[in-house]
């Protein structure tokens, strides 16, 4: 197994006392994603098709951007008679295994979304927030059990130049007009906190300085939001298959025909969600390379845990590093602690083997404890990783193929819970020709920048990660390696 991994600290280094209190913490994992271990709500499997069926729209992809395509599909027109197929079960990839961060943003963050698209970047905002609160309504509509809370956001410094960065950050929104944006009158959207002020929210002796996105993030269940969108659709009407597959796609004079292993269907359009894995346009697959990513859950905090880290409340938390943590609270009090490792597979490889990953676990337990000394002895009940879709500018893209009839989205790197509802609609939109305010902008009608073949896309990605971890142990300061693709629009900022 070849890999592109980051630089820095594994579980062979730091002092043995880290070491040993990861070790203990980790002993007993489930190495299952938390979030799919509910035997309570998981819903039983849809039977797979069998035989031929016809349909209006065929959606490919049973995780967030199948769902929401298929279920706003309906929203718009009642009548359409929509089919969805799952390679396995709704849900069960990233959209089942994620943080559970439902952000605002469609471009990747702030400073990603600022950098690549500057003349329509208050208009991604508004769109973004306007797509966030649509997620809300709709969970409200369909009555969703998915813990939403709309708690916003923490960027936290954990360097010195970070520190500058959120605070330049926070004087950016103010003059685009985003530091006010969907609050309440008096109250700021976009907060800098200093040293004080964000170890009042969270406590922690790593924290310099924080950015609080106070409206722009909500934390929710993802399994159970993709079980509850699931249940919409079928209530609407959709008909789901679940252990379904699609194999290959064609097109004659009038319609698009999707083979699975046992039948096939036949629709006017075809929208595909696959994200990750491959896709059945083979134009469209240079544009993705899959990365693993990796999280952690604790046991239930006490109350005395809880008090000791105040967060009371609630919001999300992510560092500024290239190579960054993000972590939060859940429904029941446990600490989610994910992110750091990023690895590549040679070939853009995808297997259920890699969902597994001892010495990065053992890194993110050492992380936890640096950031969390107060909880020294917690435990974690669960560890899991799982494959997501990144793309050169690292954030969705969009388009056509056989005679407008055939859409697709994808490249949402880690921000897919919020963003594929809007990518759901820019679907529909392509599929109908229609001129919508989503397809004119050219984050739409754009596409990034194609990764080259092999051995060369490993070898770049290898330079690429080891750049980053040489910038954050270094101030922050960028490579020439680095310094290149940002002038190619390909650089990386988290």
């Amino acid at each position: 197994m070849t890999t592109a991994r980051h630089g820095g600290d594994g579980p062979g280094t730091g002092p043995p006392a880290v070491r040993c209190a990861a070790a203990h913490a980790l002993a007993g994992t489930r190495p299952v994603p938390y979030w799919l271990d509910d035997p309570e709500h998981r819903p039983e499997a849809l039977p797979a098709l069998t035989g031929d069926e016809e349909c209006d729209l065929l959606v490919v992809g049973g995780g967030y951007s199948g769902l929401w395509t298929a279920l706003i599909a309906k929203e718009r027109d009642p009548r359409r008679d929509v089919v969805l197929v799952e390679a396995k079960e709704v849900g069960w990839a990233a959209s089942g295994r994620n943080g559970g961060f439902c952000d605002s943003s469609l471009t990747h963050g702030f400073a990603n979304g600022l950098a690549r698209w500057p003349g329509e970047f208050t208009t991604l905002e508004r769109l973004g927030q306007r797509n966030l609160d649509a997620i809300e309504h709709a969970v409200q509509r369909y009555g969703i059990d998915c813990d939403f809370e709309r708690t916003g956001e923490i960027g936290v410094a954990t360097q010195p130049h970070q520190v500058a960065e959120l605070r330049e950050a926070a004087e950016q929104a103010k003059r685009l007009g985003l530091d006010a944006d969907g609050c309440a009158a008096g109250e700021e959207n976009v907060t800098f906190l200093d040293r004080d002020a964000v170890r009042a929210e969270v406590d922690s002796p790593s924290f310099l300085a924080g950015l609080w996105f106070r409206r722009g993030v909500a934390l929710l269940n993802p399994a159970k939001l993709a079980w509850g969108l699931k249940h919409a659709c079928v209530e609407a009407g959709v008909r789901v298959y679940e252990n379904t597959p699609a194999r290959q796609l064609a097109s004659d004079d009038s319609t698009v025909g999707v083979r699975t292993p046992y039948g096939r269907v036949r629709a006017r359009h075809v929208a595909l969600g696959t994200n990750a894995f491959p896709s059945l346009l083979r134009r469209v697959r240079p544009y993705i390379v899959p990365v693993y990513d990796y999280a952690l859950m604790t046991e239930p905090l006490s109350a005395e845990q809880r008090d000791s880290l105040g967060w009371r409340n609630r919001q999300g938390l992510a560092d500024s590093a290239n190579h960054f943590h993000y972590f939060r609270l859940t429904g029941d009090d446990r600490i989610l602690w994910g992110g750091y490792d990023v690895l590549y597979h040679y070939g853009s490889r995808i297997a259920a083997e890699y969902d597994q990953r001892p010495e990065t676990f053992h890194k993110l337990a050492g992380h936890f404890f640096d950031t969390f000394p107060q909880l020294a002895g917690l435990r974690f009940s669960h560890a899991w990783g799982g494959v997501i879709d990144t793309c050169s500018r690292f954030s969705p893209f969009f388009g056509t193929a056989h005679g407008g009839r055939v859409s697709y989205a994808a490249g949402y790197t880690g921000l897919g819970v919020g963003a594929t509802r809007f990518g759901a609609e820019v679907m529909l939109d392509l599929l109908s020709g229609e001129q919508t305010e989503r397809t004119q902008l050219e984050f739409v009608r754009s596409k990034p920048v194609p990764f080259p073949p092999e051995p060369f896309r490993w070898a770049g990605i290898a330079l690429t990660q080891w750049s980053l971890a040489r910038a954050d142990a270094r101030g922050g300061r960028r490579n020439l390696w680095l310094r290149t693709l940002d002038s190619m629009g390909m650089g990386f900022d988290s």
